[in-house]
């Protein structure tokens, strides 16, 4: 296992199963040569895609919540390690998800 795919879960120990379940799914299917933040965001982006593309089924539901989980993480993993990055991380990050929709 990763240090990426063992921090995430350390971070998400005690979160519903399915959502925990397809957060991962999303993440272990993004490019493993992006850095840790990169690779959080490459999956949310993923899991936005997913939610817009089901529309009002079940399943959308747990990827809009995915790609919510997923953000949040790729934040927290450059505020733990990068906490000056911080505010231009999120910057970006607004931007590149944003951007794509």
């Amino acid at each position: 296992m990763s240090d990426l795919l063992s921090w995430f879960a350390a971070q998400t120990a005690g979160a519903p199963a399915t959502l925990v379940a397809r957060a991962h799914e999303y993440l272990v299917a993004s490019p493993a040569t992006l850095s840790p933040p990169e690779r959080l965001r490459a999956a949310a982006e993923s899991a936005l895609d997913a939610a817009i593309a089901g529309g009002t089924e079940r399943r959308a539901a747990v990827d809009l919540l995915a790609a919510d989980a997923l953000i949040t993480l790729a934040l927290l993993q450059v505020a733990t390690t990068q906490p000056a990055r911080l505010g231009d991380a999120a910057r970006q990050l607004r931007h590149a998800v944003g951007e794509a929709r």
